[in-house]
């Protein structure tokens, strides 16, 4: 086992690096609606979401335009890459929380 640490460690400095390269930007829920409403985010790009969840109860992160879904419990936080996109403009929600957990990302 002793062994095998050096050659895991450095496989996953590769994973370390990249992850610490992509951009990131967050996304906070108050009061059952995201904020920013309209999250601008550079095309072709990864980019890492930062979902904050300030709200008492959970929340599901989702998007039928773009390949999301992740739960974030109520007063945590939690993180998802997302892209490369083309440019447009991608719908997001709230699922738990429809009605008013909406917003948009702008890939321009």
């Amino acid at each position: 086992m002793q062994r095998l640490l050096p050659f895991v460690f450095a496989m996953s400095l590769p994973l370390l690096a990249s992850a610490a390269d992509v951009p990131s930007y967050t996304l906070t829920l108050k009061d059952h609606r995201y904020q920013p409403s309209e999250l601008r985010i550079p095309a072709d790009t990864r980019v890492r979401l930062d979902l904050v969840n300030q709200d008492a109860s959970p929340e599901e992160f989702e998007s039928d335009d773009f390949p999301a879904e992740k739960i974030v419990m109520p007063n945590s936080r939690t993180s998802l890459f997302i892209g490369p996109l083309k440019r447009g403009h991608y719908r997001f929600y709230g699922d738990f929380h429809q009605p008013t957990a909406q917003g948009t990302l702008v890939v321009e």
